[in-house]
């Protein structure tokens, strides 16, 4: 029987960049080479395409912050993509999760893991994913969202009316509807780059303008004392949702040192919550997946409130992080599915998607 062709997209042009080297080589390594033809393709941060020449068999996982090398330049990259049966793009961030990569594999009509250009342009913006998962009644905290045009700052109300100011005039107008702590958040971000937690008035000033260096859109959102939980998804139509797992953050809130650097971080697999609470985050979970029109994957990030108990949606990730503390791979994991099926299970998706 004839091995899948398969093409191994990482690194990228984000500021993921780093995370997505070490999420991609995590994949190649756990990639059945009985069943598939593995061809890694490495993206510089500058964009450059090359082929990835080390000897699979040899290709260990790459640490943060290390450089990939053993690289030879593609000359002519749709050429090398349409040689495969299917194509991972494990990019996450701007130029990878955003619509972009899945836009070029529409065009040359070669199937992909994960969502489709919608789903993943969607999902990308933290604001649109707000606005779509309002329509579908789906509970998420208070926010406000800002554009930065030029020195000037746009404030959008809840029907869209745009409100041109100073910097400080905008920040009167998010003080009037939420309150502090809030969280500010670059759009188009993942791995919380660029998000800081501000307690007052200097801070979302500093706070916006450090988010305004990843995007120009800018959202603000209500900080609440809560859990921060996740659930994974698989699936097209038929999706599943895997058990819930909660991150326990070594800092005051998951941040990217957090996350890649600081060892102290702990995640607990299943989460400790009641079987109503369970059963409210998978059906939630299902329910925002559709609604965005995702495919293959998510990971959806949820709240819960530890004044209340509510549960709020926080955010979904069409392309998680795979390495081997990822939390998408380790909550299958503890569902039944192991790393290497769960990446059969996922090319199984795209070549049915296609």
């Amino acid at each position: 029987m004839r091995k899948i062709k398969i093409g191994v997209i990482f690194g990228g042009m984000s500021t993921e960049h780093d995370v997505s080297i070490v999420s991609g080589t995590s994949v190649i390594q756990n990639l059945n080479k009985e069943k598939y033809e593995v061809y890694p393709i490495y993206i510089s941060k500058a964009g450059v395409w090359y082929k990835y020449i080390k000897k699979i068999e040899d290709i260990k996982i790459v640490p943060i912050g290390k450089e990939i090398t053993e690289l030879e330049n593609i000359e002519n990259p749709i050429g090398i993509l349409k040689q495969f049966d299917v194509i991972f793009p494990v990019l996450h961030g701007l130029y990878g999760e955003d619509g972009t990569i899945q836009g070029l594999m529409e065009l040359i009509k070669v199937p992909y893991v994960g969502c489709k250009v919608l789903g993943s342009c969607a999902c990308m913006d933290k604001v649109y994913t707000k606005i779509i998962l309002n329509q579908a009644k789906i509970n998420q905290v208070k926010y406000a969202y800002i554009r930065k045009f030029e020195d000037k700052y746009v404030y959008i109300d809840e029907n869209f009316n745009e409100n041109v100011n100073s910097l400080d005039d905008v920040m009167k107008n998010i003080n009037k509807k939420l309150e502090f702590p809030v969280f500010v958040k670059p759009s188009n971000s993942g791995s919380s780059v660029g998000i800081s937690k501000a307690n007052n008035i200097e801070e979302l000033k500093k706070a916006i303008e450090v988010a305004a260096k990843y995007d120009n859109k800018i959202l603000i959102e209500q900080g609440i004392e809560a859990r921060e939980l996740e659930c994974a998804i698989l699936g097209n139509e038929d999706a599943k949702a895997s058990c819930v797992g909660e991150i326990l953050p070594a800092e005051d809130f998951y941040s990217y040192d957090a996350k890649y650097k600081n060892d102290n971080s702990r995640v607990v697999i299943n989460a400790e919550i009641t079987k109503d609470q369970e059963k409210e985050i998978k059906e939630i979970a299902i329910k925002a997946f559709k609604a965005l029109d995702c495919k293959g994957l998510a990971r959806v990030d949820f709240f819960i409130d530890k004044k209340t108990e509510k549960i709020y949606l926080n955010e979904i990730n069409t392309m998680p992080g795979f390495t081997e503390i990822s939390m998408y791979p380790k909550l299958w994991k503890h569902s039944g599915i192991p790393y290497s099926d769960l990446l059969d299970n996922l090319i199984k998706l795209a070549l049915e998607n296609k």
